[in-house]
């Protein structure tokens, strides 16, 4: 299976059914979510660590990274100082990325939207950050509580962000369709039905141990 052929099934998957498969074990922080609730992310990781406050490396990352790669910024969780704005998203659109996802916080709000270009933070501030440099790319890193290798693959919705191990995508893509499949037979068959509900929780309650 190609990286085209993984991206086209994950683009059709929720990030909770990849998230179910993995156990929840990779979801970044629930607070980091797109700045446009329609958009979505999908590609491969390329990574950037910076001191909180500044993000010079992160114009770095934006040099050496590949056409398709959603970059990765890990800034500590910081939210005085924005890691990026619509210039440097921009910046990062002209380069051929995919999208951003910040553990950290982001401004130029209405800028970013105007670009159409997916960008995922813990929220917004009007602070700049500063240029000293000082951090890393291409490294592995912790973001939004979670380890990301460069090359993983990152997918990102309105619920959130989840990344896939790469030596593991083929098997975590495949999983994720068959249960999407399975949760979209399971509702049409028991939502629109009371009796069929009912019987659907009476069995679930069934496997709880009742107290004496």
């Amino acid at each position: 299976m190609s990286d085209i052929e993984v991206k086209n099934i994950f683009l059709g998957l929720p990030t909770t059914c990849i998230s179910d498969v993995l156990g929840g074990l990779t979801n970044l922080d629930y607070a980091i979510k797109p700045i446009d609730p329609q958009h979505r992310i999908v590609g491969r990781a390329f990574t950037v660590s910076v001191p909180a406050g500044d993000n010079l490396t992160v114009l770095q990352g934006i040099r050496e990274a590949q056409p398709g790669d959603v970059l990765v910024i890990a800034a500590q969780g910081d939210t005085r100082r924005a890691v990026a704005g619509d210039f440097v998203a921009g910046l990062a659109q002209t380069f051929g990325l995919q999208g951003m996802v910040v553990d950290g916080v982001i401004r130029d709000i209405e800028g970013i939207r105007n670009l159409n270009f997916p960008v995922f933070s813990r929220g917004t501030t009007t602070a700049s950050s500063n240029k000293y440099g000082g951090g890393h790319t291409n490294i592995p890193v912790s973001a939004g509580g979670t380890n990301i290798r460069p090359g993983d693959w990152i997918i990102g919705d309105i619920d959130g962000v989840v990344t896939v191990p790469s030596e593991q995508v083929y098997e975590v893509a495949k999983a994720a369709r068959k249960k999407l499949i399975q949760d979209e037979e399971r509702s049409s068959g028991i939502q629109r039905d009371k009796i069929l509900a009912g019987i659907y929780i009476d069995n679930l309650l069934g496997t709880i141990p009742q107290s004496n």
